[in-house]
């Protein structure tokens, strides 16, 4: 998903909250993906008083949205440099489109994930068939290491586990039986969890990672501590397990890794290391795609989509800074 803000130097903002029981909840706030009739996300990363949970740089939180009132998800063809999209489901399907050639659909319980690397441009359309659409969308900022990788796609279906209770589908990494082979270029995790109505269960996790856990459906408790509806629950690193209590059926997403300990640049859908870096990113996609000078340049043309691709907002009046 493109973040389609036409101001992002604004995109950190929001709360954060240390309670008794060492729970931080980020509080998300409201962004419309364009147009009168636009399906409405809930953005709790990054904020101004956090940025990553490990590499996790980017969570977005959607519906159920009631497609024949707002139209759905019509992304155009948009850029991406320094990261990875995870998109995943719970209901609906989105058509997925991208300059190396892809074509898949998101489908609940599916993994698509997009390595950007140098560059890489996607669109995304929510099927014609699709009335409610529900899920997240997720960014992963790559290392300096890996930043620079050729792009590529997967495509996964992970086997379900369980903790207890829950039903665990995981996604990205390895927890309770359930994982994939998905690439990571960081330590990570990423799972859903179904949790049935007056169920407590006790997360496992890596003390070394930091987590993060987004409540999708239900009454929730973190540690005691009550997680509203889409709020992310903040945990620091050197927690061997965490406690989820479920007073009513519920669904979280947990995510999870190892500090990336790196400052990144972060503005509209590029993620680099310099002010000048994001500067250079945005002329490449207006110059080479926007006015059309090089189809095949760093980011490629998105075939089979009936529309033009997304201009990129202007740069704001100050340097952008790093974070992390």
């Amino acid at each position: 998903m493109s973040n389609l803000e036409r101001d992002p130097a604004e995109l950190v903002a929001g709360t954060a909250v240390l309670d008794d029981a060492d729970v931080e909840l980020l509080e998300p706030r409201d962004v419309p993906l364009g147009g009168p009739r636009a399906m409405t996300v809930r953005r709790t990363l990054p904020q101004r008083r956090r940025s990553l949970i490990g590499g996790w740089c980017f969570v977005d939180h959607y519906g159920p949205d009631d497609v024949d009132a707002t139209g759905g998800m019509r992304v155009p063809p948009h850029p991406h440099t320094g990261l990875q999209t995870v998109s995943w489901l719970f209901e609906g399907e989105i058509d997925h489109r991208d300059s190396v050639g892809s074509h898949a659909l998101v489908r609940p319980g599916e993994l698509n994930l997009m390595t950007a690397g140098r560059g890489i441009s996607h669109s995304e359309v929510s099927t014609p068939g699709t009335r409610r659409l529900h899920g997240v969308q997720l960014w992963v900022a790559l290392p300096e290491s890996s930043r620079d990788v050729a792009p590529f796609f997967e495509h996964y279906t992970p086997v379900a586990g369980s903790i207890g209770a829950a039903i665990v589908r995981t996604f990205v990494g390895s927890l309770a039986g359930s994982g994939t082979a998905a690439t990571v270029f960081s330590p990570l995790v990423g799972a859903e969890l179904v949790i049935p109505a007056g169920a407590t269960i006790e997360v496992p996790l890596d003390a070394v990672f930091e987590h993060g856990i987004l409540v999708d459906t239900g009454e929730v408790t973190v540690n005691g501590v009550a997680v509203p509806l889409s709020h992310l629950a903040y945990l620091s690193p050197g927690r061997p397990r965490v406690t989820v209590a479920a007073a009513t059926p519920a669904r979280i997403v947990l995510l999870g890794g190892e500090p990336l300990g790196e400052q990144i640049v972060m503005w509209w859908n590029f993620i680099g290391r310099s002010h000048d870096e994001i500067v250079a990113f945005r002329a490449d996609w207006q110059g080479e795609v926007i006015a059309g000078a090089e189809p095949h340049g760093r980011f490629g043309t998105v075939e089979g989509y009936d529309g033009a691709p997304l201009p990129a907002p202007e740069l704001p009046t100050v340097r952008l800074r790093p974070r992390g």
